[in-house]
């Protein structure tokens, strides 16, 4: 784990996540200790923190319920708070706190400093400073000592940061720091050092001017303020500004930005790596994805002399070298007098450049790509000390080149926590820009949700989110995340002083559009149909082209920016995909690419459903993960063009894998849309289909919906062996087993076998079933062997899920017969298991069954944390049962424990909603009736029932 405090306390897993800390006071509990992460801090010095000069009575108490909550909110097995007779300690690596690092690199930059290692010194104090997040023991800063200390760290932060800024001075870096160190100094107008630096990066820069100014400003500051006059160090700045001997290397000449510079950080430090050790480096990218910026940015932190070659307005590739030549402010003719014959514009560049060492920014390289490529590889041949850092949306194509892609701004995945909003790039430049435009714009609570639709559905792209914040002087940013849908009309107001392809959306990618080829541009637009991304198997079976015409067209494509490769997978920018499906619709061949993307994708998942009863399960479920948008699409479009066979056998499918994934939700509505399709009843040839909709609609409590009669009806409607096994799981749990228990389950199993022969899977449900019926009849030994038989036939098939559900029940049984050792072997595999499928649903109901082996154990705490784990499981996979069945157990728990009024109302709440219409839900419904009548005479007896049972 990483610990932070450097601004607000936080606890960060190895995988990002952070960790739920707990209150206020916890927090300032966790940084005091963090204070002294691996020493022992008394128990004195803690309360002083926690509680001031007048701590509670029983602070000590109090101190130990604080330190076991934060124990409790730490994850299991991470728990480095240890009880010592003098106090706590935090058994931590003092390296794996923020404020610890920090101080350890930025004693390190300083080092280096003293050394001369400027480019390690501005490496590694950017690295310290990228540690702070706000202020210093922000949570704390009301405890004992910690104002102290937060003054402490403060000082360190800003000797770190000066330390930064006389690396960069030494390495010529003097245009970009202006605008910080004016901020500096008007944050801190006695601090000298910042003074002085920033005086001398002015005089380096040609404005001697303005630092002379800032002297002045000093000078009376310092006077009205302490009465005393600049110190030596900064008088002797100010004399070397008046001899003229504050002047920088040769600066670059680049066009000056109007607008701060956000994001990127990763994408600046590997540019600024790459060029020093490569003498050809590419930034390559989509349209919009700030190539240009980001090469301006670069190359202003380079060290010696920086030529800047914009190439966008040429209309040929002819004029390449001319272009260059006059940004090295050469002539065309007389570097040599008089001209040979034959002498070229290219010859005069090298004899011009051969001894000179200097770095050339080639931007916008794509419209004349073979031409700059050309120029490119000539000068780095022929001259030593020149390197060439080039813009383009495909490389230069030479040997040696480094690639830099660029896609779009860090954007908050779905389901990202909008308090971390600020954290990611696209997000800070959107609110940035907004403010540009309406100064009172902040992200909020009330409008993050939209900001974050707005940067996702642009994917981040620097331009889209500045064109999009700048339509927020006439619109809220609600109306312009809902116009985004036909975002080409809506972002098609620019900045009038760029280059007319950069101004509006759909001139940048028109511009893209226009270098592609007839083979790239049928790719391009036949790729739309897909959602999410596409394998290569995929695009090639759907886009419909030859094989080697179809790869060598998205072979350019991935080179042209145009599709993203990654993972496997080839994707379009949303911006990009919704151009080329303009184009896919006004070459008529949308309907027709609809069709084959069904196609393929219901083959895909009928292939996958037939794997996920296999040992190859978990790969099958992740192969699904990553086509589920596809998926999802492919049974929507289906639906929406009223083809009912494609849209119910989708929904059948992939009814085992929602389960699986606990997308009840999500499966149910898409069921329930196609239901209304179909009818009432099921069409001919769809009988299983159908009923698979009308189960998968019934599962997250959908509204009336037809009747598909008893378990045993469901399978003699059957021809032949059901393509969608699941569905006789499913029709178990909606309409129940056969009224005359398990004798009844034996008839309907031998029916079952001798419609579907010897499926092992099938013939290892059927046991199961036969045996959870014999445990309700209370026929244990044998509900016993049955389920061994059924655990055996999961075990051959290989299938996860049944052999963890098999292992639940045989745990509930031995719990039944008073063996808790077995029991809890049985649920400790199943709990494995269940965590390798990932399946919610599931996990909820073998945290559910396990709560309930440890209630009638006597274990009221285990019980009750494993009925409050099924509960949120539940919530949020949309299992009404499981929700109901949890709260049940919650009740026990409460009952048992004497607090009648909670059990109460947890009963209550376990009635509400979803537990009508099919057999688990009335199950668990009578189930709680029963208990809150048991309740209401505990309530009158006046003393709880026991937790006993059979």
């Amino acid at each position: 784990m990483r610990f932070r405090i450097l601004g607000p306390t936080q606890v960060v897993l190895a995988d990002g996540r952070e960790v739920p800390v707990g209150g206020p006071r916890l927090r300032a509990l966790l940084a005091l200790l963090l204070l002294d992460a691996g020493r022992v801090v008394s128990a004195e010095r803690l309360i002083d923190g926690l509680y001031g000069e007048h701590p509670p009575r029983g602070a000590a108490n109090a101190l130990q319920s604080q330190v076991s909550r934060l124990r409790q909110a730490l994850p299991a097995g991470h728990d480095p708070v240890e009880f010592h007779p003098a106090g706590y300690r935090l058994a931590v690596d003092p390296d794996d706190v923020d404020a610890y690092r920090f101080e350890r690199l930025a004693e390190a930059g300083r080092r280096a400093l003293v050394d001369g290692d400027w480019h390690r010194a501005a490496a590694v104090l950017r690295e310290a400073l990228e540690l702070w997040r706000g202020p210093a023991l922000a949570d704390a800063i009301g405890a004992a000592g910690a104002p102290a200390q937060a003054a402490r760290l403060e000082e360190l932060r800003l000797a770190a940061i000066e330390d930064r800024v006389e690396a960069d001075l030494a390495l010529g870096v003097h245009g970009t720091l202006i605008a910080e160190l004016r901020e500096l100094v008007v944050a801190h107008p006695l601090r000298e050092r910042a003074r002085g630096q920033l005086m001398r990066a002015l005089a380096a820069l040609g404005r001697p001017a303005e630092a002379l100014a800032e002297f002045e400003d000093a000078r009376h500051t310092l006077a009205e303020q302490l009465g005393v006059d600049p110190s030596a160090e900064l008088a002797a700045v100010h004399l070397a500004v008046l001899r003229g001997e504050e002047r920088g290397s040769a600066e670059p000449v680049l066009p000056s930005q109007l607008t701060t510079f956000v994001g990127r950080e990763e994408e600046l430090k590997r540019v600024g790596d790459l060029l020093g050790d490569r003498r050809l480096v590419t930034l390559t990218g989509p349209g919009g994805a700030g190539k240009t910026r980001l090469a301006i940015e670069a190359a202003g932190r380079v060290d010696g002399e920086v030529r800047f070659v914009e190439l966008a307005g040429l209309a040929d590739g002819s004029d390449v070298p001319q272009a260059v030549l006059s940004a090295l402010g050469l002539r065309d003719a007389g570097l040599r007098a008089p001209a040979e014959s034959g002498w070229q514009t290219t010859d005069r560049l090298v004899e011009a450049l051969a001894e000179r060492q200097l770095l050339l920014v080639l931007d916008n390289c794509e419209h004349v790509l073979v031409d700059a490529a050309r120029l490119a590889a000539r000068l780095l041949s022929a001259c030593p000390a020149l390197r060439v850092l080039a813009t383009s949306r495909e490389p230069l194509g030479l040997a040696g080149e480094a690639l830099c892609p660029l896609s779009g701004l860090t954007v908050p995945p779905l389901g990202a926590s909008v308090l971390d909003a600020d954290e990611y790039a696209a997000v800070g430049l959107f609110a940035q820009r907004a403010a540009d435009v309406a100064p009172d714009f902040t992200v909020t609570p009330a409008n993050v949700e939209m900001v974050l639709r707005i940067c996702r559905s642009l994917d981040g792209l620097p331009l889209a989110i500045e064109l999009a914040a700048a339509r927020l002087r006439a619109l809220s940013v609600a109306e312009v995340a809902a116009r985004l849908d036909d975002r080409f009309r809506l972002l098609s107001t620019g900045n009038r002083a760029v280059s007319p392809r950069h101004r509006t959306l759909r001139a940048v990618v028109e511009w893209s559009w226009d270098l592609l080829d007839n083979a790239e541009r049928e790719v391009a637009r036949r790729l739309t149909v897909f959602a999410g991304g596409a394998t290569l198997e995929a695009a090639e079976r759907i886009c419909g082209l030859p094989t080697a015409e179809f790869v060598d067209a998205l072979t350019g494509l991935v080179d042209k920016s145009f599709v993203e490769m990654t993972g496997g997978r080839y994707r379009m920018l949303e911006t990009v995909r919704a151009f080329c499906a303009e184009r896919l619709a006004e070459a008529g061949e949308a309907d027709q690419l609809r069709r084959a993307h069904t196609a393929y994708f219901l083959e895909f998942a009928w292939t996958a459903s037939d794997h996920l009863r296999c040992a190859e399960q978990l790969h099958w479920l992740r192969r699904l993960d990553a086509e589920r948008d596809n998926l999802h699409a492919a049974l929507r479009r289906a639906t929406a063009a009223g083809d009912a066979s494609e849209a119910a056998g989708m929904v059948a499918a992939l009814s085992f894998y929602w389960w699986l994934r606990g997308m009840r939700g999500e499966g149910a509505r898409l069921a329930a849309d196609v239901l209304e399709l179909l009818g009432t009843e099921a069409p001919p040839g769809l009988g299983e289909e159908f009923a698979l909709c009308v189960y998968n609609a019934s599962l997250a409590g959908s509204g009336p919906l037809p009747s598909l009669g008893t378990q045993r009806s469901v399978i003699r409607s059957l021809d032949g062996p059901p393509r969608q096994p699941f569905l006789l799981y499913l029709s178990g749990i909606s309409t129940g087993p056969p009224s005359g228990g398990a004798e009844d389950v034996d008839e309907l199993m031998g029916e079952l076998r001798r419609l579907v022969g010897p499926d092992p899977w099938i013939n290892a449900l059927g046991a199961m079933g036969t045996g959870s019926a014999l445990m309700w009849s209370d026929q244990r030994d044998r509900a016993r062997a049955a389920l061994a038989t059924a655990l055996d036939g999961f075990r051959g098939t290989g299938d996860r899920w049944g052999t963890m559900i098999t292992l639940g029940a045989l745990g509930e049984l031995a719990a039944w017969q008073g063996d808790p050792e077995t029991a809890g072997t049985h649920m400790d595999e199943a709990m494995g298991l269940v965590e390798a499928l990932g399946s919610a649903v599931d996990q909820a109901d073998m945290l559910r069954t396990r709560g309930e082996i440890r209630l009638r154990a006597g274990d009221l705490a285990g019980a009750h944390d494993d009925f409050a784990g099924a509960l949120l499981l539940a919530q949020r996979s949309g299992a009404p049962e499981f929700v109901a069945s949890a709260r049940l157990g919650l009740a026990q728990v409460a009952r048992v424990r004497g607090d009648l009024a909670a059990a109460r109302r947890f009963c209550e709440e376990a009635l509400t909603g979803g537990l009508t219409g099919w057999y688990v839900g009335e199950a668990a419904r009578a189930e709680i009736i029963l208990v809150l009548k048991e309740i209401t005479e505990a309530e009158k007896a006046g003393a709880p029932p026991s937790a006993g049972g059979a």
